[in-house]
């Protein structure tokens, strides 16, 4: 069940998970200053609780994409399907508002939960430069990780606070990549900034 969901949301992220490619380079001034130099985020502002913070991704990979990918062949290989996009929206919405569950529940302090905040959105926002072949990366999940899930609350329902054992730059050592997209080398980037605009547009909506 899990597999359906992530090769659902691998196939519709161009849709939805484009538009914050945009914010990559925002959230990223949180690690690098002006002049490019990594900045340090254990101990940030006297935080005990950010302590060891850049020991997870490495204190030049804020957002996690200098991490290295290595790509798994499987004997069945994951294939992209449509799904409702109203499906994919509620699933989406749905670890959404677990991620916020996970910022507010186990961390007290404002200053790091608006730090934590910005590594998985400049995540994400990395993941959007992937959607659009600009990173040079492989357009995949980490399969091992993803499938941590099921991990993620103990039995009573409550968030699972114990050590899952791994760290960021063993994030993309299992990537497995899913066929059937429709891209095109030589038509798909101009129709993906289209629809780039397109949702930005939605966006900037709400202002008015």
């Amino acid at each position: 069940m899990f597999t359906r969901f992530v090769v659902a949301l691998s196939l519709v992220s161009s849709i939805i998970a484009t538009p914050l490619a945009s914010r990559r380079d925002v959230s990223q001034d949180l690690a690098v200053r002006e002049d490019s130099t990594p900045v340090s985020l254990s101990g940030w502002g006297g935080f005990s609780s950010l302590d060891g913070f850049d020991n997870f991704n490495g204190i030049d990979n804020f957002d996690g994409s200098n991490s290295a990918q290595v790509v798994v062949v499987q004997e069945q290989q994951v294939v992209c399907q449509t799904v409702q996009v109203e499906v994919i929206q509620q699933q989406l919405v749905i670890l959404q508002e677990f991620a916020k569950k996970i910022i507010t529940q186990q961390i007290c302090e404002v200053e790091v939960q608006t730090i934590v905040l910005q590594q998985f959105s400049s995540g994400i926002g990395a993941f959007g430069s992937d959607l659009q072949r600009q990173s040079g990366r492989q357009v995949g999940f980490d399969q091992n990780i993803s499938n941590m899930i099921s991990k993620m609350l103990n039995e009573d329902g409550s968030l699972n606070s114990s050590d899952f054992g791994f760290n960021g730059s063993d994030v993309g050592n299992n990537t497995v990549v899913a066929q059937g997209s429709n891209w095109d080398n030589s038509t798909s980037p101009a129709k993906v900034q289209a629809a780039l605009a397109a949702a930005q547009s939605a966006a900037a909506d709400k202002s008015k």
